[in-house]
């Protein structure tokens, strides 16, 4: 099995955790201690507790999806360019936020990420997002 194959693999459970709700599978996805860089910081989470920020999140930002303009897998490495779209729970308004994430990956596992948000309300100007996280990206389908 390729670096690809493992990381195609990897994003496909992932995209089940984040849309499918199955937390079960976020030990399978990420690394004992999983560096994160993002608005919260530097800091090293593990499977349990990145499960408990996720159900959070989650919890805020009602009917959360992760949209994807395209991605690409380099070794044991990837990156996506997306977009999240909810529900205000307050206003019931949608709500969006472009971004653009890096991972490193270890033993076929989230080892390492940085992430830079846009601010809320921001978006791409594509039109098309991917079918999947994994999928040709929207103008490369064959």
């Amino acid at each position: 099995m390729t670096d690809e194959d493992v990381t195609r693999d990897l994003f496909d459970r992932w995209e089940r955790v984040w849309h499918g709700g199955e937390f079960d599978l976020i030990s399978s996805c990420v690394a004992p201690a999983y560096v994160r860089h993002d608005h919260l910081g530097d800091r090293t989470v593990t499977p349990e507790s990145y499960a408990t920020e996720l159900a959070k999140v989650q919890a805020g930002r009602p009917g959360l999806r992760v949209a994807v303009y395209d991605h690409a897998f380099q070794g044991k490495s990837a990156w996506y360019r997306f977009e999240f779209t909810w529900t205000d729970p307050e206003t019931g308004e949608a709500k969006t936020q472009a971004g653009l994430q890096c991972y490193r990956i270890e033993g076929g596992k989230l080892a390492e990420t940085w992430i830079s948000l846009l601010p809320v309300g921001s978006s791409w100007p594509d039109r098309d997002t991917q079918e999947t996280w994994t999928s040709a990206p929207a103008g490369r389908r064959s």
